[in-house]
């Protein structure tokens, strides 16, 4: 089968589409047939050798993808053969095929596309944890969502509105915008704007008043960051999922505790690997959401395996709204 195989971290000549094997399902594993797999941000920091958890050299990179069941091993009974499935991994998606344990797959019914699978894997996972599990969210709080327009940024305002939050969408253009508002952000925040450090804050406490906002989903990291703390409410939250925007903030442990400000950290990966059940549960909320109509991935562009460096490149450039997704077959 044909794979996107990695052979040296950091180099875009050691990454090509080339033939690779992989091994038969063992017990409580299955073999699917990949049809599509989501490109996340995290995959290019894989790639580059920057990732906290890197494979050994060489693999094939990609954490989300779609397909169908093809074989099952010893001992799994809640897939047969035929199962489309949503399939989360650590590495091992862009490929025609990935091996791995069953209770990384989750059956899909309905008429769903292979690439909006695809696209409700990492994202809308990372999204509902941020927002439930570690910002404990609730109905009629307000939620400022920074790198709106992004992958995990248009999945959380997706989530925070199905589950009743007022949502401020934090973007950097008037194309950010228009996705934001189309996926139910119910304010805009204009990043772009001169001295964000105020700016920021002036335009949360005109959405929603001098309170300032509830829980803050925060993506981007940088000034984009430090801008937000500045527009927390009296005992708000912050769950820190990422850093695009390259810097690495820093927090004063006064402010903290002056606002009695909770900063939560979220990888959501460990909790695939430690609380899988609680993983699955979730993901079944998300296809609930999205059979009722309050969920709808927006896939911005299919790209063909051997078309992988330009999609890789519009992520890395963050010009992909919503996600980007290889087709596989």
């Amino acid at each position: 089968m044909k794979a996107l195989v990695v052979s040296k971290f950091g180099a875009p000549d050691a990454v090509k589409v080339q033939d690779w094997k992989v091994p038969a399902p063992k017990a409580g594993e299955v073999l699917v047939d990949v049809y599509a797999a989501g490109i996340n941000f995290p995959d290019l920091l894989v790639i580059d050798g920057k990732y906290q958890f890197l494979p050994p050299l060489p693999f094939v990179p990609g954490k989300e993808c779609a397909g169908v069941v093809n074989t099952v091993g010893a001992g799994v009974t809640a897939l047969k053969s035929g199962d489309r499935v949503l399939v989360q991994v650590e590495y091992g998606a862009y490929a025609q095929q990935v091996t791995t344990k069953a209770v990384n797959c989750h059956p899909v019914s309905g008429s769903i596309s292979y690439a909006e699978i695809a696209a409700m894997g990492l994202t809308y996972n990372t999204a509902h944890f941020a927002l439930v599990e570690r910002g404990g969210v609730r109905a009629g709080e307000s939620v400022l969502v920074t790198g709106a327009a992004g992958g995990v940024g248009l999945a959380t305002v997706q989530v925070a509105k199905a589950l009743g939050a007022t949502v401020l969408a934090a973007v950097s253009s008037p194309e950010k915008a228009a996705a934001a508002k189309a996926a139910g952000a119910d304010h805009i925040i204009d990043t772009s704007a001169g001295n964000l450090r105020d700016s920021l804050r002036e335009q949360v406490f005109a959405a929603v008043g001098k309170r300032g906002v509830d829980l803050v989903v925060e993506n981007v990291g940088g000034d984009v960051f430090d801008a937000c703390m500045r527009a927390i409410a009296w005992s708000g939250r912050i769950v820190i999922v990422g850093f695009a925007g390259g810097r690495i903030p820093e927090i004063k442990a006064g402010h903290l505790l002056v606002k009695n400000i909770a900063a939560i950290g979220l990888q959501f990966s460990d909790y695939r690997d430690r609380e899988p059940e609680k993983c699955r549960a979730v993901r079944q909320q998300l296809f609930d959401l999205y059979s009722a109509g309050k969920l709808k991935p927006h896939v911005m562009a299919t790209y063909p395996l051997e078309r992988y460096a330009e999609a890789l490149a519009l992520v890395k450039e963050r010009k992909v709204i919503g996600k980007a997704v290889l087709a596989t077959r």
